[in-house]
């Protein structure tokens, strides 16, 4: 009997496409979610809760063998207001400690708890590649990173193992940031952020996937992980590489300047123009293998499927 695999931040991005690889594999999911859905197969189903008013289903706990837990407002969705950035922080931390909170109350089979974090928690670039055990960030993200995986950090004291990825930006054709990007370039502009020169530690969400997969599987792992390809990309790089797969030589390159995504986004600027180099020697000292390690794979293979 495969195990039951519960998932908060389940009908999101990451998690819609967990949700159906997991599925695939014959594992049984269930998913929190703030507002019932029909399941679209016989073994998901969904379950109620609300981190806000830090109350859920606890029987669905109950069923669990093993939690992933994705929950938390998207960062780049609105502005950073002041309380924008508490709903982002809340949203996160709220949301883990409601879980601790009821896995301590609820006799439970729970063993793994595996979390997503952000390479947000890093700092700018300073010439090497971030490992797992570089401090964090003084900054709002970083800052919020910490808060994050404290909060998920407890469930240890509770005898669960405990698995973070801190994971760079995500690509696909299903949403996020690769979206944002590619809608300029089908108007034939590839536009450069800012000097185009800061790094982007990014991933294929396929290989996203693999990985929360191989922490639910791979008994050897614990700890924290750079969720990242092994090689990041200039900003201008991956525009370039991106116009150049959708529209050949067809393009013309614009550089929108710092001030002006400043104007634009306010605060949120400074992570679209922070570079993060972050490594993915530790997942790959696991014997992890990545499908698509090199930008110009992936934004082939994404340019020209549905995923």
């Amino acid at each position: 009997m495969m195990d039951t695999v519960l998932i908060t931040g389940g009908t999101g991005l990451v998690g819609r496409a967990l949700t159906d690889f997991l599925l695939e594999r014959g594992y049984r999911v269930i998913v929190y979610t703030r507002k019932m859905r029909s399941p679209h197969h016989p073994n998901l189903r969904y379950a109620l809760w609300d981190p806000a008013a830090q109350t859920l289903d606890a029987a669905a706990l109950q069923e669990a063998d093993q939690i992933i837990h994705l929950a938390g407002a998207n960062v780049a969705d609105k502005r950073w207001t002041a309380s924008r950035k508490q709903e982002i922080l809340d949203s996160r931390v709220q949301s883990a400690q409601l879980l601790f909170d009821q896995l301590s109350q609820t006799k439970n089979k729970v063993r793994t708890f595996v979390s997503a974090s952000a390479t947000g928690f890093y700092g700018e670039f300073q010439g090497k590649n971030f490992t797992e055990t570089d401090p964090p960030a003084n900054d709002y993200l970083g800052k919020t990173c910490v808060a994050w995986e404290n909060s998920v950090r407890q469930m240890e004291s509770l005898g669960k193992k405990v698995i973070i990825l801190r994971t760079g930006i995500v690509l696909s054709n299903k949403g996020g940031a690769l979206r944002e990007f590619i809608k300029p370039v089908r108007l034939g502009f590839a536009t450069v952020m800012g000097s185009g020169q800061q790094f982007i530690s990014w991933i294929h969400l396929h290989d996203l996937i693999r990985l929360y997969h191989n922490a639910l599987a791979n008994d050897q792992l614990s700890g924290t992980y750079n969720a990242v390809a092994p090689f990041p990309v200039t900003n201008q790089e991956l525009v370039t590489q991106l116009a150049r797969a959708v529209k050949g030589k067809g393009f013309v390159t614009v550089h929108v300047p710092a001030f002006a995504l400043k104007l634009a986004m306010g605060e949120m600027s400074v992570e679209v123009l922070k570079s993060v180099k972050a490594s993915s020697a530790k997942i790959q000292s696991t014997g992890f293998q990545f499908s698509y390690p090199r930008i110009s794979d992936a934004l082939a293979q994404l340019v020209t499927s549905g995923d």
